[in-house]
């Protein structure tokens, strides 16, 4: 996919280097198409990271996509370089009054205070609202598909005995369900977290669809309003190294912390991971694209309600 990104975001000399074809802004304009427009509400500590890892999984389809970087403008993050989030970053004040395709609101390291209690919680929960008027189709992922559940469904989560840390199988619930397009019978994602949400409060809920959990970790996809929502508990996105960084960060804070399961070949943190779960997630990211992004899309962008 050409994806359509800003000149010097640094996203775009790293995917390069893995042969993945980018274009700045100056490329994108000779293009007669009006490219999908995606709008990534970064909630993440390590926002390069981030980034790097969702725009990788939206190159895979032949589609231009064009993205947009927010953030909460209650919240300034300590881990990402105040020049980036200044020449990449909107406000919701600048993008409120625009319409987006999709729309992916990730992870934020805040799962074990509760909703009401993240200081950026109203500012938050008004852009989950926007999204429902102003975006065709919304991935919330890992603590947003939490916040998300519980804002619109009262879903709540539960705190977990010990950290979901690893690499986790998991089942299709609907096979047919064009999420899914192209899926093994069992798959595997990255999962890194304290909480979570159960079947049993999600199946007493009709406007819920389960599609997706696991023995061991749990629920994770939930489908709302034919697929404009989806709530995903685990992190397809993650880069091979993600967990591996995140481990290694808490050992050396002397924290305890378990080795991810499933994770590590021999399960020796000496030893690289075993990659298990990329080609599902750039099946999950390209079928939400396709199926619930550009065929659900009015040409006319300002049509979307």
């Amino acid at each position: 996919m050409p994806l359509k990104l800003p000149a010097k975001l640094p996203a775009v000399e790293l995917l390069k280097a893995e042969n993945i074809f980018v274009m700045d802004d100056q490329q994108a304009s000779r293009q007669d198409i009006r490219p999908l427009r995606i709008v990534i509400l970064n909630l993440m500590p390590l926002k390069i990271m981030t980034e790097t890892d969702l725009i990788r999984l939206l190159s895979n389809t032949p589609l231009q996509v064009e993205i947009d970087l927010l953030m909460t403008s209650n919240h300034i993050s300590k881990n990402t370089p105040i020049e980036h989030i200044k020449t990449f970053y909107k406000d919701f004040s600048e993008i409120k009054a625009e319409n987006y395709d999709g729309m992916i609101i990730t992870g934020a390291p805040v799962e074990q205070m509760d909703f009401e209690e993240v200081h950026y919680w109203d500012e938050i929960t008004s852009i989950f609202d926007w999204a429902r008027t102003h975006v065709t189709s919304t991935l919330y992922i890992c603590w947003a598909a939490q916040a998300g559940l519980y804002h619109f469904y009262d879903i709540p989560k539960y705190p977990l005995s010990a950290k979901m840390f690893g690499i986790f199988r998991h089942t299709v619930t609907d096979s047919q369900n064009p999420i899914f397009r192209g899926f093994d019978d069992e798959f595997y994602v990255p999962h890194s977290r304290h909480t979570e949400i159960r079947r049993e409060d999600i199946l007493k809920v009709p406007e819920l669809t389960l599609l997706s959990e696991s023995e061991d970790s749990g629920v994770y996809m939930v489908m709302a309003r034919g697929g404009r929502e989806f709530f995903i508990t685990g992190h397809s996105e993650y880069s091979p190294y993600t967990l591996d960084t995140e481990y290694k960060r808490d050992k050396g804070k002397g924290l305890t912390i378990d080795i991810p399961k499933n994770y590590y070949r021999d399960n020796n943190p000496e030893l690289p991971p075993v990659v298990r779960w990329r080609a599902h997630a750039n099946l999950l990211f390209s079928n939400w694209l396709n199926y619930f992004v550009y065929q659900e899309t009015p040409y006319d962008i300002r049509d979307i309600k």
